[in-house]
């Protein structure tokens, strides 16, 4: 009798595994059915940062370089938190011009990422902020804004973008 008991237990439990995997893999297919593709491995990164810039001088913005890959569930989250948080959202819109540039066994981007200081060295995503002349002036390790092991705490996440905007240079704001 026990042993029959001991064996639905296992049972129920490889059913419950079971259920988590197939939800995990159809997250995966639905991600990727979706077009959830942030980052684009054939794309040319230095010519399209280098529109970017102009476009940021153009509008008196910085570049937001977010390193990462579609492969990285951080880099997915911070995009859904950036896009879903109307103070981060707006923060963004106001100050920058947002670039995701990609690192994946299809392209790493080495050139790229060698010229602003080997960023990837801080894991994925990370951050690298240009000015409107181009110039990397902070690269931000992503876990400072962690929240946890499931998201971003948004509060974090805006006071960085805040702090590293063209507005945080701007002497008005400190009465000057």
């Amino acid at each position: 009798m026990w042993f029959f008991i001991h064996r639905q237990q296992q049972l129920d439990y490889m059913k419950q595994l079971l259920t988590v995997c197939i939800c995990f893999i159809s997250m995966g297919i639905y991600a990727q059915n979706t077009g959830t593709r942030l980052y684009h491995p054939d794309a040319d990164a230095e010519k399209d940062i280098a529109a970017a810039i102009q476009q940021a001088k153009a509008e008196n913005k910085y570049v937001l370089l977010m390193g990462g890959g579609n492969w990285c569930s951080w880099c997915l989250e911070f995009d859904r938190v950036s896009k879903t948080d109307p103070k981060i959202d707006s923060v963004l819109k106001a100050g920058f011009i947002v670039y995701h540039l990609n690192w994946s066994k299809e392209n790493e981007n080495k050139k790229t990422y060698a010229r602003y200081g080997y960023a990837q060295r801080f894991g994925f995503p990370v951050f690298i902020i240009l000015n409107e002349k181009g110039e990397r002036i902070h690269t931000q390790n992503s876990e400072y804004l962690e929240d946890g092991k499931k998201s971003y705490n948004p509060a974090q996440v805006q006071a960085f973008l805040e702090m590293w905007s063209p507005n945080a240079l701007n002497p008005k704001m400190y009465g000057d």
